[in-house]
């Protein structure tokens, strides 16, 4: 039978809580496979949902680096570094005081989301724009209104190519609405509310910097369930629209070419091509019959037939390819 303690006994335990009967208190080692759990701020996206959203951004990353590339004049590298799930409060936390912050729309999508760039790149744009290296700023200062028209050209790139990166998944009409130097002044939901941030590092010259995108889950919230494997379609692999073709059709009808006709071919000696004169007669190798051969930018595409437009001389064409009859 287990002993029973008296009263006098349990008071004397309970007074004393070193003593030496006293058994230790009992610590069990952590279980490695939990891991913690945020029930105050718990995660609104799923993995998947959040592989969909870095395949988004980084979609966006190749399109954008290619054309800072173009616009600047010097090789600019776009890296997605992550896609995290925080508070709004703690996203303005890790923003400078003076940041380069646009907020834009995105219809049919409510609420407004936020893109800030990092002072670094702001002022290394600005100086590879009027003919600098590139060389970021150490000033704690805000942009001027000159700086701001150049950001203003940076901004509405990316606008551009992150409605493309998201058409792929949903049509959305994305627009600038307003640009903040001091971020602690833009409150586009409560500081409590979740967000998604898409981090991505730019890389110009010898500077780097930040570009966050910042989205209000309120926002992302009606689309979440089309963030998916099976709806998302890789770019590599999907077809291109008839708009797409639109618009490489009508770049292309702008582009110059050179184009040359070969009427006929013949072999002659060295010899005799050094003493041609005026009213000589070459017998080629072409008959009448066969047509003349048309060459683009020196590839050869079509078959023609000689003859008179007007004033000028001029070919028909008779065929897509050449052809020896």
């Amino acid at each position: 039978m287990a002993k029973v303690l008296s009263q006098q006994e349990i008071d004397s335990l309970l007074s004393d809580p070193s003593h030496e009967d006293a058994p230790p208190p009992v610590v069990e080692a952590a279980d490695k496979r939990t891991t913690p759990y945020d029930f105050k701020h718990p995660n609104r996206i799923s993995k998947d949902q959040g592989r969909t959203l870095e395949s988004v951004h980084t979609q966006f990353g190749n399109k954008y680096a290619s054309a800072l590339s173009a616009m600047l004049r010097s090789i600019v590298e776009v890296s997605l570094k992550s896609v995290d799930q925080i508070t709004y409060s703690e996203f303005i936390a890790t923003l400078s005081s003076h940041s380069c912050t646009y907020t834009f729309s995105m219809a049919p999508l409510e609420g407004h989301c936020l893109a800030d760039f990092s002072p670094s790149l702001a002022f290394a744009f600005v100086d590879r724009v009027f003919g600098g290296r590139g060389k970021g700023m150490d000033a704690e200062r805000e942009l001027t209104g000159i700086e701001l028209s150049v950001m203003n050209k940076i901004q509405q790139r990316a606008v551009k190519d992150m409605t493309d990166a998201w058409g792929r998944l949903l049509p959305v009409q994305i627009e600038t609405t307003s640009v903040e130097t001091t971020p602690q002044f833009t409150h586009i939901v409560p500081p409590g509310e979740t967000v998604i941030v898409a981090t991505l590092q730019l890389s110009l010259q010898e500077v780097s910097g930040i570009l966050a995108i910042c989205y209000p889950y309120i926002t992302l919230e009606p689309v979440l369930s089309e963030m998916s494997g099976q709806s998302w379609i890789d770019t590599s692999k999907s077809k291109p629209s008839e708009n797409d073709k639109l618009v490489v059709r009508q770049r292309l009808q702008s582009v110059g070419t050179d184009v040359s006709v070969r009427l006929a071919t013949t072999n002659i000696s060295m010899r005799d091509f050094l003493g041609v004169n005026v009213g000589d007669v070459i017998v080629t190798d072409t008959t009448t019959q066969n047509p003349s051969r048309v060459f683009v930018s020196g590839v050869e595409k079509f078959a023609a037939r000689p003859g008179v437009r007007g004033r000028r001389r001029a070919v028909e064409i008779v065929g897509t390819s050449f052809t020896n009859e």
